[in-house]
């Protein structure tokens, strides 16, 4: 497990605001036009300063608070810094919001790719650690947590039946080359709680251009789902794609 003693917590602070610092003014990019989504749903600021805080515990716990200390290593901490948040902004180069799972498994590549494989396996083994904590968490409150949506202004429930027969309206006639299901899991996944309803749609479209690289027919769902959103934004309704021609 990473933990971080009284005699080494010091390094932190410096280590996190070097590391921030040289992030922002080297990629002069508008980080604050980008949010975490956390796994309880809520939304907070994109901090390089976290994944370098991240980083450097993870080389505390392979090579100690005089280690990570080392010139070397905040050095390393910084490049790997810069790595993972270029990767994550050439994802998204107009900003939007990032899981932090999706940073998290760019911490990991950028560690094995510079050859720190110990610092990543710990990094990796810290992880399933707390998945395995937040899972027995969950089965114990059992708490069901229900997604509302701003639409016109007012809040509501976001109605996850009618957004997957869209998705499901879009992969129609594609056979087993798309998943409606996997493209509905990864919209889901980057939403958070009060998000605008246009959004959503907006989401289901990006989603489905993601997994364009495992498959080219997914570029039929993602220009079914964008036409079905260039609608909403016209007649100020859903229409379904068997329901275009009509119209």
């Amino acid at each position: 497990m990473l933990l971080v003693s009284d005699s080494v917590s010091s390094v932190l602070p410096m280590l996190s605001h070097q590391n921030s610092e040289s992030v922002v003014s080297s990629s002069s990019l508008p980080l604050d036009q980008y949010k975490v989504i956390r796994r309880n749903g809520s939304v907070v600021s994109f901090e390089p300063s976290k994944i370098s805080i991240a980083v450097t515990k993870a080389f505390i716990a392979v090579n100690g608070g005089q280690g990570a200390a080392s010139a070397r290593v905040r050095e390393l901490v910084e490049q790997l810094t810069a790595n993972v948040v270029n990767a994550l902004v050439r994802r998204q180069p107009h900003g939007g919001t990032l899981h932090i799972e999706d940073i998290q498994d760019q911490v990991e590549l950028s560690l094995m790719r510079s050859g720190e494989h110990d610092v990543a396996r710990s990094y990796v083994l810290y992880r399933e650690q707390r998945t395995r904590e937040r899972s027995k968490g969950k089965k114990e409150t059992d708490v069901v947590h229900v997604l509302n949506v701003k639409v016109g202004g007012v809040i509501r429930p976001l109605d996850v039946a009618e957004l997957a027969g869209q998705i499901k309206a879009a992969c129609a006639g594609l056979g087993s080359a798309v998943d409606a299901e996997q493209v509905l899991k990864l919209t889901l996944k980057d939403l958070y709680d009060g998000v605008a309803i246009e959004e959503v749609r907006k989401c289901s479209i990006l989603s489905a251009r993601t997994l364009i690289e495992h498959d080219p027919a997914y570029s039929f769902v993602t220009a079914r789902l964008l036409l079905n959103n260039i609608f909403c934004e016209t007649l100020g309704e859903e229409v379904l794609q068997a329901d275009m021609a009509a119209r």
